[in-house]
């Protein structure tokens, strides 16, 4: 997989392990190491580590800081452009801008969809 590939160029290890419930996975700076729950479905895992590559990316220590909020909308932001292309984007239309459908359709996490959603919205009001 390209994302995989991206991990090893960057200098970051991926892992799979159990991770507590509600967390898909984490970008752990001092060690370049992005850990993935393991009990993932493979299109979740494919936004979830997109997205732990742009904290990499970034060298981002983490969510817990006054940047870390800046920090994670980057990140989630940067997931939705590399995962969603504007001409896929498209099918929108044919699913009356229900956000689930949209997600089926892209193979994305609803999450994913909800970004790119917010960001075209955020264009059009500039």
């Amino acid at each position: 997989e390209g994302f995989l590939s991206e991990a090893l160029l960057l200098g970051v290890r991926v892992e799979e392990r159990r991770l507590p419930s509600r967390l898909c996975g984490f970008y752990y700076e001092p060690a370049r190491l992005i850990v993935l729950d393991e009990s993932m479905p493979d299109f979740q895992r494919r936004c979830t580590l997109c997205h732990e590559l742009v904290h990499a990316r970034y060298h981002d220590n983490g969510c817990g800081t006054p940047y870390g909020v800046k920090a994670e909308r980057r990140a989630r932001r940067q997931t939705a452009l590399r995962l969603i292309d504007p001409v896929e984007s498209e099918r929108e239309a044919l699913c009356e801008g229900d956000a689930y459908r949209i997600a089926c359709e892209l193979d994305v996490t609803l999450q994913v969809v909800r970004d790119y959603q917010d960001m075209l919205h955020d264009t059009a009001r500039t």
